[in-house]
Order: C-alpha cells, then sequence, then structure tokens
C-alpha cells in the first residue's frame, strides 16, 4: 500500500499501533509505502541468544555505549551506502519523520562509540511495552551487536515485553529471533502497547548487571 500524504507523530503511532510500518522509495523521495508482513519477525527478549564471545565483548568496555545522543546522526548512518547495498529505504522523508517521533519522546537511538567515533548503533520506535526496531549499522566488528544487546537489556530492565524485528533474518536468528504468524503479533502487539514503561528509567549499572544475568541464562540454556 503506497501513500504520498503529509504525516504526522501520532497518525505515525496510530499506524504501530496497529501492526504497520513504513518505508521509503529511493526512486520516489516524497512516496511511503506501508508494510503488514506475514509472518512477522520479533526477537523475544527473555530468549536473547548473548553468545560468549559477545557478552565478553559487552562487557569488556571497548565500546561507549549512549542512548538519544545523536539521533539523525545513528538514522544516517544507517542510511548510508554499504557493501551490496547502493540505495535505502531511508529516504529524506523517513528521516524526517522519524526525528519528529524522537523529538516527541516515541523514537529512540542507542549508539557505539570507541575512542569518541560513533561506530555503530540502532534506532526505532517505542510504544508503551512494545519497541519496533527499524535499522542498525556498524563501522567496527561488533558495534551494532553491542548496541543489540544494551537495548535487549535496557527492554527488559524497564518492563518491554515486545521487540519488533518486523522481517525474519538467520542474522536475528543467531540472537534468538523468529517468525510468528501476524495474527499472533497483533494479539501481542494490543497488549503491550497498554504497558505503561519508562525508557530512561535505568542505569548504565542496572544496564550492566541485566547483561551478566543475559550472560547466566545462556550459560544455564546452554548446560540444559
Amino acid at each position: 500500500m503506497a501513500a504520498e500524504m503529509a504525516l504526522t507523530p501520532d497518525m505515525m503511532l496510530r499506524a504501530y499501533s496497529i501492526g504497520l510500518f513504513p518505508m521509503g522509495d529511493s526512486e520516489h523521495p516524497g512516496r511511503l509505502d506501508w508494510y503488514d508482513p506475514d509472518p512477522r519477525g520479533v526477537l523475544p527478549l527473555q530468549g536473547f541468544h548473548l553468545h560468549r564471545r559477545l557478552a565478553r565483548t559487552v562487557l569488556s568496555g571497548v565500546f561507549d555505549i549512549r542512548t538519544d545522543t545523536v539521533f539523525e546522526e545513528t538514522m544516517r548512518a544507517c542510511a548510508a551506502p554499504a557493501p551490496g547495498r547502493n540505495s535505502t529505504w531511508i529516504t529524506e522523508s523517513i528521516i524526517s519523520l522519524f526525528c519528529a517521533l524522537h523529538v516527541a519522546g516515541f523514537a529512540h537511538s542507542v549508539e557505539a562509540y570507541c575512542a569518541g567515533e560513533l561506530v555503530g548503533g540502532l534506532y526505532g520506535v517505542s510504544l508503551g511495552g512494545a519497541f519496533f526496531g527499524e535499522s542498525m549499522f556498524s563501522r567496527k566488528t561488533d558495534a551494532s551487536k553491542v548496541a543489540l544487546t544494551h537495548l535487549v537489556a535496557r527492554l527488559r530492565l524497564a518492563g518491554f515485553c515486545l521487540l519488533d524485528t518486523q522481517f525474519g533474518t538467520s542474522h536475528l536468528a543467531s540472537f534468538g529471533g523468529i517468525e510468528i504468524s501476524a495474527s499472533e503479533y497483533k494479539d501481542i502487539l494490543a497488549r503491550a502497547i497498554t504497558v505503561p514503561v519508562v525508557w530512561n528509567d535505568v542505569t548504565a549499572e542496572d544496564i550492566a548487571k541485566e547483561i551478566r544475568r543475559m550472560r547466566g541464562e545462556r550459560r544455564a540454556q546452554a548446560g540444559s
């Protein structure tokens, strides 16, 4: 379904609340296409696969993780050309819409820095207890994976109950990502958006403890 109309942050949130999400068209910069995939990709927060090597990297402190400090820059990094991809669905229209959601407190970025340089990160939309992951990028090995781990820890601590990945991929499956039917997804979504959560109501110390807990859970799963 295509649309060429002026959208507001409120209209965007209403679309997300019923399972729709937009993508831009690089050949038609003012156009948005709306998606409602079946099956739907999700990453169960209590089933996140934190592998041993990644856990060591996350806890080593090699990356400085920040949130919401350079939201637009994170989006533009996600949109930048990459090997095998010369065009992007993250058009100027998409950037403008999501920056408006960010200003309104409904879109967030998790950023990975190394030696003071932005080297990886991700962004998405937050609505109630649902987080809709949009895109991620990495300029240094494991940077986006560390950002994802921090996101999952933050969502778990804050009481989120849904991490929507839109589509399922083999990369996300390595972290525990699964696909579910659109009807099951919408049932979960309807409950999730009613859950009251606060994005920033966690500390760096809380997140480190939660990541260690996640590592312990993964060890227990491997040993069972």
